[in-house]
């Protein structure tokens, strides 16, 4: 098991929390002292009052509830957001009202996904030639439903 620290950087913080036990993700709750009101069309930048240290080759990647997104049509507006091994600010979720009706995050709302994952380091080399593939240079809808 990985251990990731995080540093409160307010006293209202909440600690990410895993809603489930197989969930891949963990719940993030807002630190605003106040509501905060979205207005539909709008985006707002939410704080979560806390910094994460992650190690070396993993990622925090930042995904919408599903809840939110059901029932108020609240969304992430760069979906997934990514959060790098070398980022020390505060977390903030860029939160979008997709909706009719204007949104308000109360304190501790629970807004956002946080789903740790480790990636590979690459290096990119040039090539004359890509190795074939049936389907080659088909994208964007070219299967059939």
């Amino acid at each position: 098991m990985t251990e990731i620290k995080l540093k409160k950087l307010v006293p209202e913080a909440k600690l990410p929390q895993k809603m489930t036990e197989h969930a891949a993700g963990f719940d993030l709750f807002s630190a605003n002292k106040e509501n905060i009101v979205i207005k539909r069309g709008e985006v707002a930048l939410i704080p979560t009052g806390l910094a994460v240290s992650l190690p070396e080759g993993f990622e925090a990647q930042i995904r919408p509830r599903s809840g939110l997104a059901l029932n108020y049509q609240i969304g992430i507006l760069n979906s997934p957001g990514t959060i790098d091994a070398d980022y020390r600010g505060e977390i903030k979720i860029i939160l979008f009202n997709f909706g009719k009706e204007n949104f308000v995050v109360k304190p501790s709302s629970r807004i956002a996904q946080m789903v740790i994952s480790k990636y590979e380091k690459v290096t990119f080399s040039l090539s004359e030639k890509l190795d074939e593939t049936e389907r080659g240079e088909g994208g964007f809808g070219h299967t059939k439903y």
